[in-house]
C-alpha cells in the first residue's frame, strides 16, 4: 500500500487540498454528464452505536453532495451492525436508481458480491472509512496503521519504565471490519517487543459490552497487580473496558480512536490516556466529492484521489488516505475543539468542570 499524501502533506494541509479540489472537481459539467436533477446516490452506514455515524458522518456527507448537486436525491440506509442487513440495502438502493453508493461496510468480504452487482449494474461504489472487497470505485479514509501505530507509541509513552514489569491486554475490534486489521498490525509494529500482551481480544461489532467482559476476564486470569496498560482500538470499546477498571480499583493507561466525548472527558478525568481524532468532516466532504462527480459522469482527479490501496479481495482501488492526529489532555482545545468537533461547553459539564480548569479548558 502506498500512503504518497501522508508522506507529502499533514493533516492541515491534505484537508485544505481536499477542500479545495472539492470547490472545483464538482462544478462544470462535462461531455456526457448527468444532469443534477438525475443524480441519485445511495448513503450506506454500519451502525448507530457508534455516535459518529449519525451525529457526524451522515449530515456532513449529506450537507456537502446537497451543496455539489442541490437536486440530487440521497437515499439513506443504517443497517445496525448486520452484514446481511446491509446486502438487502445495497439491493433496495439499486433497485430504487441510486447511480452511487458510499458504502461503510459492515463487513467488508461479505459485502462483495453486493459491490460486484452494483459494478456489473453500472452502478459506482465509493468505499467509505472501511474498504470494502470487490470492484470498488474510489476508497476515502485515514492511513489505519498509522492509527495503530499512534496508538502503541502513545500507550509505551504512557507506561514509561513500567513496560516491562507487568503486561498489556490488547483490544483490537471486529474481525470482520478491515481496519481493525491494520489498526491492530499498527500496533504490534510498536509494541511487539517492548511489552509483554498478557491477554488479546478481537471484539466483534465493536461492542463494548464484550470489551467490559473480556477485560473482567482478563482481571481476572491474570492479576489486577499484573497488568500495567490497556490497548483499545477504539473509544467504544475504551468505555466498556474502563468500567471494568474502575470496578476492579484499577487505573491503568488505555488508549482510544474517534475523540468521542465520553472518551475526552475520561482523558480530562485520567481514566482514560488518549484517543485518536480522525476529523469527519474533511473524509465526508472528499467521500460526497467524489459520488457527486461519479454520479455526474467525471473522470476522478489524481488531487482526489492521489494514492492507491489493495484490497482483501485484491482489487486496486484509487483512494485518498488522511493523516490521524493523537488527542491527549494537552491538546483537547487545539483539537477537538478547534476543529468544531465539540464546543467546550459541551466537553466541560459540571462533572468535568475541575477537570476542564486545570486543562485550561475554560
Amino acid at each position: 500500500m502506498t500512503r504518497t499524501l501522508r508522506s507529502a502533506i499533514a493533516l492541515a494541509g491534505a484537508a485544505a487540498l481536499s477542500l479545495g479540489v472539492m470547490a472545483t472537481s464538482a462544478t462544470a459539467l462535462g461531455a456526457g454528464s448527468e444532469k443534477q436533477g438525475d443524480i441519485r446516490i445511495g448513503l450506506l452506514l454500519p451502525e448507530s452505536k457508534t455516535t459518529r455515524y449519525e451525529k457526524f458522518d451522515r449530515p456532513y456527507i449529506e450537507q456537502k453532495i446537497k451543496e455539489l448537486a442541490p437536486d440530487a436525491q440521497i437515499d439513506y440506509y443504517n443497517a445496525a451492525e448486520s452484514a446481511t442487513t446491509q446486502q438487502q440495502q445495497v439491493n433496495t438502493a439499486l433497485a430504487k436508481g441510486d447511480k452511487v453508493l458510499i458504502l461503510d461496510a459492515v463487513d467488508a468480504k461479505s459485502i462483495q458480491s453486493s459491490v460486484q452487482k452494483a459494478h456489473d449494474a453500472g452502478v459506482k461504489v465509493v468505499a467509505y472509512d472501511r474498504l470494502a472487497q470487490g470492484p470498488v470505485d474510489a476508497y476515502v479514509s485515514y492511513d489505519n496503521h498509522k492509527v495503530g501505530e499512534l496508538q502503541g507509541k502513545a500507550l509505551l509513552d504512557a507506561l514509561g519504565d513500567k513496560a516491562e514489569s507487568g503486561e498489556i491486554v490488547m483490544h483490537n475490534g471486529s474481525p470482520t471490519d478491515p481496519n481493525a486489521a491494520e489498526f491492530k498490525a499498527g500496533a504490534h509494529s510498536v509494541l511487539d517487543g517492548k511489552v509483554k500482551i498478557g491477554k488479546e481480544y478481537d471484539t466483534p461489532n465493536w461492542d463494548p459490552n464484550n470489551a467490559n467482559q473480556q477485560m473482567s476476564g482478563a482481571i481476572s486470569a491474570l492479576g489486577k497487580d499484573k497488568i500495567v496498560g490497556v490497548y483499545s482500538a477504539n473509544d467504544g470499546l475504551a468505555a466498556g473496558i474502563a468500567t471494568a477498571l474502575k470496578a476492579a480499583g484499577m487505573n491503568v493507561p488505555l488508549t482510544g480512536q474517534d475523540a468521542q466525548l465520553d472518551a475526552i472527558q475520561r482523558i480530562l478525568l485520567g481514566t482514560q490516556t488518549i484517543t485518536v481524532e480522525k476529523p469527519y468532516k474533511p473524509e465526508a466532504d472528499i467521500a460526497a466529492t467524489m459520488a457527486v462527480d461519479l454520479a455526474e459522469g467525471k473522470k476522478l482527479s489524481s488531487e482526489l484521489i492521489p494514492t492507491t490501496v489493495t484490497s482483501g479481495s485484491d482489487h486496486k482501488v484509487a483512494a485518498q488516505l488522511l493523516d490521524p492526529v493523537v488527542v491527549n489532555k494537552d491538546n483537547i482545545k487545539d483539537t477537538v475543539v478547534k476543529d468544531g468537533l465539540y464546543t467546550v461547553q459541551e466537553i466541560c459539564t459540571p462533572t468535568y468542570a475541575a477537570a476542564c480548569k486545570e486543562a485550561g479548558l475554560e
